[in-house]
This record gives structure tokens, sequence and C-alpha cells, in this order.
């Protein structure tokens, strides 16, 4: 007898919808999975049989086919357990139900429990949109599923549990969760800027990076407080929409390290600089989202960025552009968002104390230089603010009072970020930063004198087109924090200082 069970797998971070197919037939029991299967999924019949066994349900001794439609498109994991046990019941007339409006997702442990898959969210979105009513999959990831609207979740702990469900023994209500509840708590940090004494200029620099989703860069020497700054500075930042928060769960949820069911602050990812190119930028046999991925729509944090490998750091520099990873196998292409905020951090040489006012730097020419040289030119251009962070004096050090909270700061940024949302309420952007050159042209009003100003600074610093454009976003950016409609001579000349990477470097 044939059974056709609705279940769901993930290609990149996007869900689509698998027919498992069931077929038991007379002739030599044998267990047969075909539909490209990888190793985790060929492995699901002998977990399927075993949890069946053990739950007191009898395993048909006939030949057994099993075949995951689509069969051209590879399939990988332990999700495809229940449904394929669903099948099997359902073909042996243990369940009597219509299963048409039923999808199936989720591993079987060998004594029949369920147990947490990856990608739930993408998958149940994927199925709410095709117009499957009713999910069934693992207690664990119930909550998870449930933030779609429009589909009934039911989460188990067992496989007995499904069947005496599914078979009306059991009643049981679609999982809900209060989105709004979740959201209350997203300004519960470890840190604030208030712990930072002085520098007042790497904070107003990070204060317009926050407004405006621009990408920051503090070169300083060893102590001086970047890193710091850095890990302070997710408590400035907007909160996240909730379509952001869906969309950075995905992914999370995809790599299978999902904490909770949604994620309500914004990321912050600090990779080491031994890591590789494959593990920053995604991909893989069967690609899965790298670093930038795992940073969307929050920060991805390269500490001692000169340390990072150079070809390393060469693959950020279409994602920086495009806000999206796209791999190619013979498989397929994957897509996977990055939009993320780069903060890094370096110091000026090898031995960290180049133009340090206290300390004598032991480094020649040819060090620094090749030390620096691993910040391409390309790569400094996608680069909007440029921090030189000096070390804090003792008598900053030694004062009592403490500095400006990130309460004050984030309420400023905020008022920006307002601005910035009825600009482009009519566009599927919400910060400058994401403007292009069409849109710098037309958001974009500058007073006569900030336009000479630009004019004179362009041709003295033989600025490129990419430059010109991001020093007029971080001014717009810089108004927006003044509440100026038109961008003046004093957002220009701040911008373009925080452009100015010769006198960083030298």
């Amino acid at each position: 007898m044939l059974s056709i069970i609705k279940s769901g797998g993930i290609l990149g971070v996007k869900g689509y919808l698998i027919d498992v197919e069931v077929n038991l037939s007379s002739g030599l029991p044998q267990f047969i999975i075909v539909g490209l299967p990888d190793t985790s999924v060929k492995e699901s019949k002998e977990r399927v049989k075993s949890a069946l066994s053990i739950s007191g349900f009898k395993v048909p001794s006939k030949k057994i086919i099993i075949n995951l439609a689509p069969a051209d498109v590879p399939k990988q994991g332990t999700l495809y357990d229940l449904p394929i046990a669903i099948g099997i019941l359902k073909s042996s007339k243990v369940i009597d139900k219509n299963l048409a409006n039923y999808a199936f997702i989720g591993e079987l442990a060998l004594d029949g429990k369920l147990r947490k898959i990856k990608g739930a969210l993408p998958i149940a979105l994927e199925l709410q949109k095709i117009g499957i009513k009713n999910l069934v999959l693992p207690q664990e990831n119930q909550n998870e599923a449930a933030v779609v609207k429009g589909l009934n979740v039911y989460g188990f702990g067992h496989i007995k549990e499904v069947v005496s469900f599914l078979n009306g023994n059991l009643q049981k209500t679609p999982a809900k969760v209060n989105i709004d509840s979740i959201f209350k708590d997203y300004t519960n940090y470890n840190y604030d800027f208030r712990e930072i004494k002085g520098q007042t200029i790497a904070k107003r620099a990070l204060e317009i990076a926050a407004a405006g989703f621009h990408n920051v860069l503090m070169i300083g020497s060893p102590g001086s407080g970047k890193t710091m700054l850095a890990q302070r500075f997710p408590t400035i930042m907007p909160p996240l929409t909730f379509q952001e928060a869906i969309e950075t769960t995905i992914v999370h949820s995809v790599a299978g390290i999902l904490n909770g069911y949604l994620i309500t602050q914004r990321p912050f990812r600090k990779p080491h600089h031994t890591i590789s190119d494959v593990a920053l930028i995604g991909g893989g046999s069967f690609p899965k989202p790298g670093e930038v991925s795992l940073a969307h729509n929050g920060v991805l944090f390269l500490d001692e960025i000169p340390e990072f490998k150079k070809n390393v750091l060469e693959v950020l520099r279409q994602p920086l552009e495009d806000k999206k990873v796209v791999i190619s196998r013979a498989s397929g292409k994957f897509e996977f968002p990055a939009k993320f905020q780069l903060i890094a951090a370096a110091n000026p040489c090898p031995c960290g104390y180049k133009n340090d006012p206290y300390k004598e730097c032991t480094c020649s020419d040819a060090q620094i230089k090749r030390y620096i040289g691993k910040l391409s030119g390309p790569l400094l251009d996608r680069i909007d603010i440029l921090i030189n962070v000096q070390p804090v004096k003792t008598n900053e050090l030694t004062k009592k009072e403490e500095g400006e909270s990130s309460e004050k700061i984030r309420e400023r940024v905020l008022k920006a970020v307002e601005i910035q949302k009825e600009r482009f309420k009519e566009l599927p952007i919400n910060f400058n930063s994401e403007m292009d050159s069409s849109l710098v042209d037309r958001f974009i009003n500058l007073e006569p004198e900030a336009e000479n100003v630009l004019k004179m600074y362009t041709d003295r610093l033989k600025l490129t087109a990419r430059s010109f454009y991001r020093i007029l976003k971080v001014a717009r950016t810089i108004a927006d924090l003044d509440t100026s409609h038109k961008v003046k001579q004093k957002h220009i000349l701040e911008a373009i200082n925080y452009k100015i990477s010769e006198e960083i470097f030298n």
C-alpha cells in the first residue's frame, strides 16, 4: 500500500516541501530509501525500525521502499525519521486519519522519543506559504515553528503520542507564543557605555555607526579600549524588527545554534583570527551559513583584524557590498543573507605602540607596511568610519563619575532611526548605509557650502566613487542625529574626517 506524507527540507536558509512516499509490497523484507539521501538519511531506517518496535508497533515484514520527492534534490539530516515512521504506520493501517493537511518533521531516538532538529522555522514558513494547515514536530521545536501565523503547530515528545493524537485518542491544542513579551527584554545587556571613561571621539563615531548601520575600523595601541567599545556597541543599536528577528532566527536555526525560539537581540559574532575563509563566509559540501550570515542584522566583530589571513579578509568584500553570500555547488546554488555591520579593531603596528604617547614603537617601516598591508584598499574602501583610539589619560581613569550611559546614547540613535524609517517607508531598506547611488541623489540634499567642501576634498584626496558615496551616507546619518533636513558643511566635514585613512595609518 502506498502512503504519501508531507514533510520539508532546507536549501540554504529556505524551506521546501518534500513528499515522503512509502510503499509496502510483498517480497523479501527490505528497507530501501531513495531520493538522493545522505548518510544520516540512509541511517534513519535503523532508527525508525528500533523506535517503532520498542514503542509497541509492528514493523511489517515486507519490502519497504521510501522515496523522498523531488528525487533530484539532495536530502540531508535526521528530520525525515518521523514522516518515514508515520508513512509506514499509515500504510500498515495503524493510522486511519486523512493526513493530506498535515506535515511531519523530526528525529527519532531508538526508543521512540522525538529529538530536536535544525531548520524548523524556515520549513514552517514554507509549509504555511503553500497552504499546509498542521505541522507535527518535536516538542523542543514547537515554539520556534509556532512563531509562524496561520499554521497549527503540535509538539510531541514521543511517537506514541503522535499516533494517539492522529487516531483521536489524545487531545492537544496548537502551540502559541506571546511575541510581544519576548521583545520586552531586548535592552538587557551585561555591558554599558557608562563603564568606559574618556574616548569621547570614539563614542561619537560609534553612535553615528549605530544610527546608520555603518562599518567601523578602530586603530589604537593595546589597552586603549577598542574591544571594550566594540562589546558595548550592541547596547546602543536599535531593536530588531519582527521581520529582522525572523530572518536572523532562520539562519541560526539552520545552523543548529538557536537558543530559545526567537532571537530578540542583534547578533554579536566574534570569530578568532585563525578562522578559515569557509567558516567565515559559509560553504562546505552541503553549504552551511558562515559567521557573516550568523551576524545577519547584527555585528561581526573582527578583533586584531591584521592577524587574520589576507585571503580570509578578502572574501568579506562581496558580502559587505551585496549583503548576501551566494555559494555555487554541483548540487545547486545556495544563498545566505549577510547584512551585517562590520566592527573591526587593529593595532597600528605589530608591537602595537606606533604613535603611542607613552611607549616607544620597536617596529621597522617594512614590518609596519607588511602588517597594515593585510588590509587591502578595496576592503578599506568599504569601511565608512575609521577611528584613531588614543590611550586614556590617567586623570580620566581616576575620575569617580561614570560616562554617558548606553540608554541615553540609544535614545538619540532611535530618533535618527525613526527619521530613516519615515524616509524609506516606501522602500525595502531601513538605514542610510543601504542606499545605492540613485537613492543618495534622491534623498541627500546638500547645502551649497557642504557641496563645495565635498568637491574640494574629493579632488584633494583622490577619493573613489565608493568612498564619495559612503561619505555622503555617513553625513546624512550625522544630519539625522542633528534632526537636520539638509546636510550641512559641518556634517560633511565630520564624515570626511572619519574616512581619511592616511592620517590613521601614519
